[in-house]
């Protein structure tokens, strides 16, 4: 297996800093704290430089928030500059990993994403019931608090596998105990860049357990959610056994025991969004609760235009996945209907 020794230098570089600024600040470019780091742009990002360099660097705290959109999840926001960090560290280090990641780790990746996941299952789905015309099942799971559980010796272990610069091992340790004073043996902060990348490098193990051990053909992973579907019910109980066992073992997780089941395929299959039935796909109806909270906010002036166009078409281009033309012409009506006056 290649190593590599000698990546800090390169990712600490004027050169890559600028590219992770440029990265770190889209779609931000008119919030205050960018506007702010701007100001002195070629001081801040040679202040970040001389920082990383001399190994002095010390992320600045997390501010931490509650979102509920439309499920409950503490989320984690890292200063501006931290982010760049972020960026910067990702941009070198995640091709030496992405290229060793299975086809089917959807989330978070160049060309992939949840579009990309419900492709993958509409294509499974034709061929485990050769073309729907025969019964399947699917093991729908989910990993317990995957974020919270994270094991850092074991994150760090698959990271030195590959990694052995230890500046730039130093540097991943930092990033990922900032914010964990109450248990610094685990845990990663949910809305870093970092640990976005960080969440598929940990559950590879769990990839290529499934796919080179278990021999599943029809396995998609979307973050912590992933299916496996096959014709026999039987197969998919063992499975779902040395699953749990591996994760156990392995990576200290747990399947969540009530959203970790096997379905008939006839019976819709909640993933990455949709209820994917044999014919046909739905939205769930939390998706569409919160584009309707976000049309409430627009017609009180709370979102602007702008913001509110943007979220409208990221919206419609998800929705057209699923079988919502007349949804999408009565939630157009809705907002026409209460649209401000210009």
């Amino acid at each position: 297996m290649k190593t590599y020794n000698n990546l800090y230098g390169e990712i600490i570089s004027l050169k890559n800093l600028v590219s992770a600024y440029k990265k770190a600040k889209k779609h931000k470019t008119k919030k205050i704290y960018v506007l702010e780091f701007e100001k002195n742009l070629g001081k801040n990002l040679r202040k970040l430089h001389y920082e990383l360099q001399t190994q002095i660097y010390s992320p600045k705290p997390l501010q931490n928030f509650i979102l509920r959109d439309p499920k409950t999840r503490k989320i984690s926001k890292s200063d501006f500059r931290d982010r760049i960090v972020h960026h910067a560290l990702v941009r070198i280090i995640e091709p030496i990993f992405d290229k060793g990641f299975i086809y089917d780790s959807c989330a978070n990746r160049i060309g992939k994403g949840n579009l990309f996941a419900i492709g993958r299952f509409d294509k499974f789905k034709r061929k485990v019931t050769n073309n729907l015309t025969s019964g399947a099942y699917c093991l729908k799971a989910d990993i317990k608090h995957y974020f919270e559980e994270v094991n850092h010796d074991i994150l760090f272990g698959v990271l030195s596998r590959k990694i052995k610069d230890e500046k730039v091992l130093l540097l991943i340790k930092k990033i990922i105990r900032k914010g964990r004073c109450e248990n610094n043996s685990k845990g990663m902060p949910l809305g870093n860049l970092t640990s976005q990348f960080f969440a598929n490098v940990y559950l590879d193990k769990l990839d290529k357990f499934v796919k080179h051990k278990l021999k599943a053909k029809y396995y998609v992973r979307y973050v912590d959610d992933f299916v496996i579907l096959h014709e026999s019910k039987e197969k998919l109980d063992l499975w779902k056994i040395q699953i749990k066992k591996f994760l156990q073992q392995k990576l200290k997780l747990e399947l969540h025991g009530d959203k970790s089941k096997i379905i008939n395929l006839s019976k819709g299959i909640d993933f990455v969004g949709f209820r994917n039935f044999y014919y046909h796909k739905l939205l769930r109806k939390r998706n569409i609760k919160s584009l309707l909270d976000k049309i409430n906010l627009f017609n009180k002036g709370i979102i602007n235009d702008e913001k509110f166009s943007e979220i409208l078409q990221g919206w419609n281009a998800y929705a057209k996945w699923a079988n919502t033309y007349n949804l999408r012409k009565k939630l157009i009506k809705e907002i026409n209907l209460y649209s401000k006056p210009s």
